[in-house]
């Protein structure tokens, strides 16, 4: 049976990045800075890199803008998207750490429901720290939580649990909705604090939010690949949700876990529903054919690691879903792309990195 956890939670402060997309002064960070001042920042500009991006003293950090990633990929700069959120797959790929976590500019410290501020990042860490229970549910939630362990009827064989890959957090006040509910209902907001974590079962799409999000890039890095958005692309705001879709099918294929619950974050801005239904008209109409595709995605045994898996992943994208619109077959191909750069940038154990062709 799983025991109740005494020691403390590591910071893990040379194992861990945090990285952020931008296009703004990082002010942000003043709330932030007593969570988030050990760690090391990939800061990720938007748009004009021109653009002159202030970040409070005190920091650890690394700035990219769109000429230092043209400068890294060379030509394989084009699989990273412009003026969309999903540039900060960038920060992954370019990342030497074993975990990442991941927060929108516009997000802040929260409140627990006795007033205490919440350390968002060692939620996070707790979550990845501890394994996941994909294959059998826990009704008492999180089993290797303090205070809670495995209900009766659970079987022994499968208590061990399986290694977490995704920690998916939550958001208080402004929620993440579409451009539609955004429209009937835009004076909503989330008050409801649930304090539980839970494994998403295998099998079973979850709908993926990047604004407060962990991983352990060592098991799953390859897959969080946020696609082609933005500029010059038909859609927008679908990126955390594709990579998302991916990873939770590569994840299952794998038998790795996705949790997803605590931590909670302050989403403080709403954004703005007319220009986010222009981004995500499209998508609206996809998603009904997403969905089945990934459900029913099979990935060969002999696929037996993540770049594999989406090497494959890529290939099935261009058969089944490059008829519903060519810009499929184009996001394959940079689904191929960031994996080459991935591989380039990511050498396995003894090999040296070369120069950027």
């Amino acid at each position: 049976m799983a025991e109740p956890s005494t020691k403390a939670i590591p910071l893990l402060k040379d194992e861990l990045d945090i990285v952020i997309p931008t296009i703004r002064n990082l002010d942000f960070l003043e709330m932030w800075r007593p969570f988030f001042e050990p760690y090391h920042l990939i800061i990720v500009q938007d748009g004009d890199p021109s653009k002159t991006i202030k970040v409070p003293e005190g920091f650890d950090y690394e700035l990219y803008n769109r000429n230092d990633i043209n400068r890294v990929l060379g030509p394989k700069s084009s699989c990273i998207s412009f003026k969309d959120s999903a540039c900060r797959c960038f920060g992954f790929l370019v990342s030497k750490k074993k975990y990442i976590f991941t927060i929108d500019d516009d997000c802040f410290v929260a409140k627990d429901p006795s007033g205490k501020y919440i350390n968002a990042l060692e939620q996070h860490i707790k979550n990845v720290l501890t394994p996941s229970t994909p294959f059998f549910f826990n009704t008492l939630y999180d089993p290797y939580r303090e205070g809670a362990d495995f209900v009766r009827g659970y079987p022994f064989s499968l208590r061990g649990g399986a290694p977490t890959a995704v920690s998916h957090g939550l958001w208080l006040n402004i929620p993440d909705y579409d451009a539609p509910t955004q429209l009937v209902k835009p004076l909503e907001r989330n008050t409801r604090y649930v304090d539980a974590v839970l494994t998403i079962p295998k099998g079973t799409l979850f709908p993926m939010c990047g604004m407060n999000l962990a991983f352990n890039r060592e098991l799953i890095g390859p897959a969080m690949y946020f696609g082609l958005m933005g500029d010059g692309q038909p859609i927008g705001r679908y990126d955390d949700m594709w990579a998302g879709w991916c990873t939770k099918v590569i994840c299952d294929h794998l038998g790795l876990g996705v949790k997803t619950g605590l931590p909670y974050i302050w989403h403080s801005k709403a954004s703005n529903p007319f220009v986010n239904l222009k981004k995500e008209y499209k998508g609206i109409f996809w998603q009904e054919e997403l969905i089945p595709f990934f459900r029913s995605a099979v990935l060969p045994k002999e696929c037996t690691t993540v770049q594999e898996c989406y090497t494959e992943l890529s290939k099935q994208v261009k058969a089944k879903l490059g008829q519903l619109d060519p810009y499929f077959n184009k996001l394959a191909d940079a689904m191929l792309t960031w994996i080459e750069a991935w591989e380039e940038l990511n050498p396995p154990a003894g090999q040296t990195i070369g120069p950027a062709k």
